[in-house]
């Protein structure tokens, strides 16, 4: 794939080029963040004068199979697994970086940190690894938990840490957390807005959709405020929760 730049768990640019000068960094925090979802667990993430970040891009097809193919410009495309319902980015343009490893990735003042959790309730050892991607954009903390199906370690919970935006999977297959998997996560990672993923839609092939639907989930975290603002939702710094959390369904 000639467009193609898959970078391994090593570094982006010079250390030099890292450096963020303190206005850059109060634009960032005084400035919106955007996220789009195209369905399943991919998004788009635009903001903070930084590239867009497309995350789990897919391949129609299971669970995917009655939504389009996402074809979007991004500078950065993060892939959770290699599977295609959340690793199929040929048709994302704008030649992106594509990371698809475990690992601290830098470009400019963007810092990237991929953390590798078991796919599945087996150590990995039917799904492989799956990559949470963390990153900071618009002064959010933003932290995408692919298709995490293990409980949260000690170690990993320090690496994750608590961030203002948790992207998690809630519809219980295999490979996913299920809705009280996912509850317990929340209440691990103590995040201000939650956006679930990997949920049954009237887009799935019945016959092959191991996902079951997102009700059960909003049902388990019954009291926690919810919002449905569409397929896209614009955030900023100011305002998040201070305290408690808020669910944002995309």
């Amino acid at each position: 794939m000639k467009r193609r730049q898959f970078l391994q768990a090593a570094g982006w640019g010079s250390l030099g080029a890292i450096a963020t000068t303190l206005p850059r960094i109060a634009e960032a925090q005084a400035s919106s963040l955007q996220i789009q979802s195209f369905g399943h667990s991919c998004f788009r993430f635009t903001g903070g004068g930084l590239p867009a970040i497309v995350v789990n891009p897919f391949k129609p097809g299971g669970c995917t199979a009655g939504l389009p193919l996402p074809r979007q410009s991004a500078g950065v495309v993060l892939i959770s697994s290699r599977l295609l319902d959340e690793g199929y980015a040929e048709a994302i343009t704008g030649n992106p970086r594509i990371l698809f490893e475990a690992g601290v990735y830098r470009l400019g003042s963007l810092q990237i940190q991929g953390v590798k959790l078991p796919h599945d309730r087996l150590g990995g050892r039917r799904f492989g690894n799956n990559v949470a991607w963390g990153w900071s954009q618009a002064g959010l903390s933003i932290l995408h938990l692919g298709g995490a199906a293990a409980p949260i370690t000690i170690e990993n919970q320090i690496l994750l840490g608590s961030p203002d935006v948790l992207l998690i999977p809630v519809g219980g297959s295999p490979k996913s957390y299920n809705p009280e998997e996912a509850k317990a996560t929340i209440e691990l990672l103590k995040p201000r807005l939650i956006i679930p993923t990997q949920y049954r839609t009237s887009a799935a092939n019945k016959d092959s959709c191991e996902l079951g639907p997102l009700q059960p989930f909003l049902e388990l975290m019954q009291g926690t405020p919810v919002q449905r603002p569409g397929s896209t939702v614009t955030l900023q710094k100011a305002s998040i929760p201070k305290t408690g959390s808020r669910i944002i369904v995309l």
